[in-house]
């Protein structure tokens, strides 16, 4: 740091040259990863909603089809 000491009338005055703050330092470079690392994942959540195709659903057993048609009030087929 360059310190200039200029005396006048028995009075100091410092100069300083101030830089950045460290902690503000710090602070910008956590900010400015955790603001990629959301926008990464966001940008491969959609990428992936407009690739991967969509889920398959499991198909529906015997047995709850047949409770589902005793519910209904139609009769099982077979029976």
């Amino acid at each position: 740091m360059a310190e200039k000491f200029a005396e006048s009338n028995n009075v100091i005055i410092e100069e300083v040259n101030k830089g950045l703050n460290p902690g503000m330092i710090v602070l910008l470079v956590v900010a400015t990863t955790l603001l990629l690392f959301f926008v990464g994942n966001y940008a491969l959540y959609l990428y992936a909603q407009k690739t991967l195709p969509p889920k398959k659903k499991k198909p529906v057993s015997k047995k709850k089809l047949k409770r589902e048609k005793l519910k209904q009030g139609v009769s099982a087929p077979g029976e």
